[in-house]
């Protein structure tokens, strides 16, 4: 059956005489199968349509805007972006006048008022200009539209709090779920399947059996493996604890160059930056890249090497020896060399009324798969950070209104300074300097927060309040002989103290006070805290594994 314009996602394109033909071409010789592709002449017929098709329910994938048309095209952008705030903004500019419209699109794009934008195709076959068409696409579809296939089926009735980390988990591993109600014809046949009094949610695919009471740790074991698996007399040569940058990066390097190599991660793969909705200043990605895309990638290149990834699985001990031995929920894994990448984690709040709602409106991390649901509501943000920043700017594509609650003078002292720049360039994100959140509530999920500053407090009403308060180390199972400075960090190399050097010399760069154990990335003391320093030093470290391997000279 073939499926009709108006049930298709739009590409709305706003063209000039010059370049409508170009444009209606070659958009719709690549996307007019999945997009109902639209090509209009002049700003005004733009938002018309734009506004008509709002109206009407339709969903806006992609705004193409012709930088020649007459007027201030950048105008048009705002404009269609205040209709659709979802929808991916590409300006179109011709190669004759692409360097001097550089010199406006350098600074709107350093403020968020478009995505990119790309040079109009000369001719056949321009497969750059159609790349980054794809990637936008793409991420449209990830974060602001429903899945077209039910890749994963969950079962709940609104009232399990354990069904949002269930999707966060999933979509950050870049898999299709679809939820059902009780009462559904897929409800029944899971519950046929499970029993009638079995407990939400119910989570089912890949064949597997039928998850009941599902969290996302057990949906992480039970879909993608466990290291019992490997077998009893299994050895690695390198057992990673994180699946973040660092531990991602470690992997690929490790796995390529022949390293039996294991990553343990009692999350999806990504570690915190897979949560950033957009990371712009990552190297080689021009047009950004999402957290979970980069993290998705990174976990496609490791396997495809041979690395084994086991997500759902948190070590809570290590135990040094000739081969240290790592263990987890339910086993041990032993390796010739281990890596602690298992970076940092977010602050708890501390207030017992909000705890109880975590899952129910309140959330740890940017938690992206919820912003959908965010539509037309209130979101408060709290946390000063990079995460906190992109967590802003992706929620103000879906919510009503969002707010920014640090406790410091300003954002610039802990964020970059492209992130404060566009926030400041949005009408619909606040930020509240000066001010926490000390308390919250509402009738089985939030409805409201309360903010205080030095000298007043007052309740405001929120549907969603995303925590990202700063990180502290996750390495609380790591035994005393790997020693840590006084926030809990990790300490490598010359970091260490020359009472633990040995033979008068200090360890490894990257490796810790015991022999075969390194650390990288955030959980590192010293570290830089950025997804590039982090892979870096994943990477870095797979040499230093290999030194350690290497048999010692006669």
């Amino acid at each position: 059956m073939t499926e009709s314009p108006r049930q298709k996602p739009v590409i709305l394109l706003a063209a000039t005489e010059a370049s409508r033909d170009v444009l209606e071409s070659e958009f719709r010789s690549r996307y007019a199968r999945d997009y109902d592709v639209r090509t209009l002449l002049g700003p005004g017929g733009c938002v018309e349509a734009a506004t008509e098709l709002v109206a009407d329910g339709r969903r806006i994938a992609l705004l193409g805007v012709d930088h020649a048309l007459d007027g201030d095209a950048l105008d048009l952008v705002d404009e269609l972006r205040r209709l659709s705030p979802t929808s991916r903004r590409i300006v179109l500019v011709s190669s004759g006048t692409f360097r001097e419209a550089l010199e406006v699109l350098r600074p709107a794009l350093a403020v968020g008022r478009l995505d990119t934008y790309l040079l109009i195709p000369q001719g056949p076959r321009d497969e750059e200009f159609h790349t980054a068409i794809t990637e936008y696409l793409s991420e449209w579809a990830t974060t602001a539209s429903t899945p077209e296939v039910a890749g994963v089926r969950i079962v709940d009735d609104g009232h399990q709090p354990s069904v949002a980390g269930i999707r966060d988990f999933l979509d950050r591993m870049a898999v299709p779920w679809t939820r059902y109600r009780p009462g559904s014809d897929v409800a029944r046949e899971l519950f046929a399947e499970v029993g009638d009094d079995a407990p939400l949610p119910l989570v089912s695919a890949f064949g597997r059996p039928t998850i009941t009471a599902a969290t996302d740790r057990s949906v992480a074991s039970g879909f993608y493996g466990a290291p019992s698996d490997l077998g009893d007399d299994y050895v690695a040569d390198l057992l990673i604890v994180g699946a973040g940058p660092a531990g991602l990066a470690a992997a690929v390097y490790g796995a390529s160059e022949g390293l039996r190599t294991v990553v343990l991660d009692p999350e999806a793969v990504g570690g915190q930056a897979g949560t950033s909705s957009m990371i712009r200043n990552y190297l080689g990605f021009p047009r950004g890249v999402s957290g979970m895309r980069l993290a998705f990638r990174a976990r496609l290149q490791a396997t495809r090497f041979g690395a084994r990834i086991f997500t759902g699985r948190a070590a809570d001990g290590l135990t040094l020896g000739d081969l240290h031995e790592v263990s987890y929920d339910d086993g041990v894994l032993r390796a010739r060399a281990v890596l602690i990448a298992c970076g940092v984690r977010y602050r708890r709040l501390g207030v017992p009324a909000l705890e109880a709602l975590v899952g129910m409106g309140v959330y740890y991390g940017a938690a992206t798969s919820v912003a959908r649901e965010m539509e037309g509501r209130d979101v408060v943000i709290v946390g000063g950070g990079n995460s906190a920043g992109q967590a802003a700017l992706h929620l103000a594509r879906f919510a009503r209104s969002v707010a920014i609650v640090v406790r410091r003078p300003t954002l610039a002292e802990t964020m970059s300074a492209y992130l404060v720049d566009e926030i400041a360039t949005h009408d619909d994100i606040t930020v509240m300097t000066r001010t926490r959140v000390s308390d919250g509530g509402g009738d089985g999920r939030l409805e409201w927060v309360e903010l205080e500053t030095d000298d007043s407090s007052r309740r405001r009403p929120a549907d969603g309040l995303f925590l990202l308060l700063g990180a502290e180390p996750g390495c609380d199972w790591l035994p005393d002989e790997v020693a840590r400075d006084a926030r809990g960090f990790v300490l490598t190399g010359r970091d260490i103290p020359k009472t633990h050097w040995r033979d008068g010399l200090p360890p490894a760069p990257l490796e810790t006070t015991v022999p075969g154990v390194f650390a990288a990335g955030d959980i590192r003391a010293g570290s830089m805290k950025r997804v590039a320093s982090a892979s870096g030093e994943g990477a870095g470290a797979v040499a230093q594994v290999h030194a350690f391997l290497a048999p010692t000279p006669d």
